[in-house]
């Protein structure tokens, strides 16, 4: 690249400021680009884009620096630019970890220098994984490299088994085909935590020389080591552990929706003897355009992810219908209202199954005379309190004053211990038990929800039925969520502008009912209808839930830590005598509430 080259693009740059086609940041960004020594490699391509006029891709690719959210480095793939996943940016990342990690080993870790690396089935996972591969090796790693795509949950086990200092994932989770990310774990195999969190943040930031060595060099110099064979085994024994046995009379449809989790269920199921699992055909080839699934979306959450799932459960007989997300830290699950399985069918939400797999665990544990007072469930504040009211029942402990994020449960884990640790939930439908990992796990999850349903199966119920159960006794709960999309640069000044009204002009009653106050996590701050302030015990982040006259109902508001968008989550609850008397009906009113709610929010949110 000549210097008329770097001159000429620079005045069409400035050109393109001027006339507004670029914003400032993305020029600022551009310039660097185009002028640092350290990345010279990639002035090529941004030459090329402003000659052909592709200002619009510059902007968009430009105009941030792509954030560290709750779990690593997420968002759209793109060659260049500093809000884009792509070499340089996956490389800052490897480069930021490996130069933290070495620089607080005696803090962070007595291990030695290792790394596990796992990827996914996403457009360029093994290629961002060698990249990562080739960065640690050259900064003096050994890399346990796991060859083949294999779950988030087995890299967090890879961690701890091959006693790492620190380890990367490559996978954007249920985000959309076009999109891609790292994670990061440290040696206990889970996302960093305060102070590291940051710390390795700035670190990664201040990144500028990346260094690398060949692949093929790393692997032949013993610097790269494959490991999938022994790791695979291990993991699948170690999930294995949980099992709580009972009755295997049970019929599953599983889908992998298109990811790795063939690699982790099905090991899982098979060795503990449910030999009736058939793997949704149409879901089962590993593709990271996710051909098959509503919007190319292989999302979980979303209940149209199992519609046709359904369809062929009905025609077949099936009992239990199971799905994970593409890189399997994620269940999703959906069941019979009744016994007839060719019948209507619903799923459940994660705060459903949460509840079921908490009460399930406990029951075993009393069953058998283990369960003390010791044991603990541990939650994020804004996953049910169903949970909480069913460890209370159990005279078990909750702990469920945590932030969005299963760093914080893993946190908490390492923490108390985990002699006495049942299950850690979250709503947004991931799931542990064991000690085996330190992220959601959906093969041990998969595990217990078979063993659960077909427990309820040799009971002559169904989930659906268990959880109208739990309702009746600890009152009806409902949940409900949505997500106000914000992108680009006006977005993230819309969602600070919300989140600053919300505080300054909260609204004084949501889906009918009047707000008794609000709790304000960003300052540790509880508010209430008249204004007076008080100080609130718990974790620091950006989170606010506003507390509503009727006891049990409530809305939580944040930002994601991963996505553009502001979440809203809405909580109702009735007592137990009342939905114990007319269950069907308590559920209607709760229906018809969340709708209010969610109405309130969207007309405060201006969408």
């Amino acid at each position: 690249m000549s210097d008329n080259d770097i001159s000429t693009a620079m005045a069409q740059l400035e050109a393109a400021q001027r006339e507004g086609q670029i914003s400032q940041s993305a020029a600022e960004n551009i310039r660097a680009w185009l002028n640092e020594p350290y990345l010279e490699e990639y002035a090529d391509q941004v030459v090329e884009h402003l000659t052909q006029g592709k200002l619009k891709e510059l902007d968009d690719a430009f105009w941030t620096v792509i954030p560290f959210g709750t779990g690593g480095r997420r968002g759209k793939m793109y060659p260049i630019g500093t809000n884009a996943i792509n070499d340089r940016t996956i490389g800052e990342s490897a480069q930021g970890l490996a130069d933290y990690v070495k620089e607080q080993k005696e803090q962070l870790t007595g291990k030695p220098l290792a790394c596990a690396i796992a990827y996914d089935t996403r457009h360029r996972s093994r290629h961002f994984a060698e990249l990562c591969a080739q960065i640690m090796a050259a900064a003096g790693y050994k890399v346990f490299f796991l060859d083949g795509y294999r779950s988030t949950p087995e890299l967090s086990f890879a961690v701890r088994y091959k006693e790492c200092a620190c380890g990367i994932m490559i996978t954007a989770s249920h985000n959309p085909p076009s999109d891609n990310a790292v994670k990061v774990y440290g040696p206990t195999g889970g996302q960093l935590l305060p102070p590291h969190d940051k710390q390795s943040i700035e670190r990664m930031k201040s990144v500028t020389r990346i260094k690398r060595i060949a692949f093929s060099q790393a692997l032949g110099d013993g610097k790269v080591a494959y490991c999938q064979d022994e790791v695979d085994e291990a993991f699948v024994d170690a999930v294995l552990r949980q099992s709580v046995g009972g009755p295997r009379d049970l019929k599953i449809i599983y889908s992998p929706l298109h990811g790795v989790g063939t690699s982790a269920v099905l090991p899982v199921l098979e060795g503990a003897g449910f030999t009736q699992v058939d793997v949704f055909d149409l879901h089962a080839t590993p593709d990271p355009d996710f051909p098959n699934v509503p919007g190319h979306v292989s999302n979980p959450e979303n209940p149209q992810v199992f519609d046709a799932i359904i369809e062929r459960a009905q025609e077949v007989g099936a009992d239990l219908i199971m799905a994970t997300d593409p890189d399997c830290d994620r269940l999703g699950c959906a069941v019979p209202l009744s016994t007839d399985t060719s019948g209507p069918w619903t799923t459940l939400t994660g705060n459903q199954m949460g509840a079921l797999l908490a009460d399930f665990l406990l029951n075993v544990k009393k069953a058998s005379g283990e369960l003390a007072p010791e044991h603990y469930v541990v939650k994020t504040l804004v996953t049910t309190e169903l949970i909480r009211r069913i460890c209370d029942d159990y005279g078990a402990r909750c702990v469920g004053d945590l932030l969005v994020g299963f760093k914080w449960i893993g946190g908490v884990m390492d923490e108390l211990g985990t002699e006495h640790f049942v299950l850690g939930t979250e709503e947004s439908y991931g799931y542990l038990a064991g000690d085996h990992v330190r992220d959601k796990d959906g093969a041990v999850a998969a595990l217990l929800a078979a063993e659960l349903a077909a427990r309820c199966k040799a009971e002559g119920i169904t989930l659906f039925e268990k959880l109208d159960a739990l309702f009746r006794r600890h009152g009806c709960h409902s949940e409900r969520q949505f997500s106000v999309q914000m992108p680009g640069e006006q977005g993230m000044e819309d969602m600070k502008r919300l989140m600053a009204r919300l505080r300054d002009e909260p609204p004084t009653s949501i889906g009918g009912l009047d707000v008794a106050g609000y709790r304000d996590y960003a300052s540790n701050t509880q508010v209430s209808a008249d204004g007076d302030r008080q100080p609130l015990e718990g974790p620091t982040g950006e989170l606010v839930i506003f507390d509503l006259a009727e006891e049990g109902n409530y809305v939580a508001v944040r930002p994601s830590g991963t996505e553009p968008k502001v979440k809203f989550y809405m909580f109702c609850h009735d007592s137990p005598d009342a939905s114990s008397q007319d269950l069907d009906g308590v559920k209607q009113q709760q229906l018809h509430r969340l709708g209010a709610m969610e109405a309130d929010l969207r007309d405060f949110a201006g969408v």
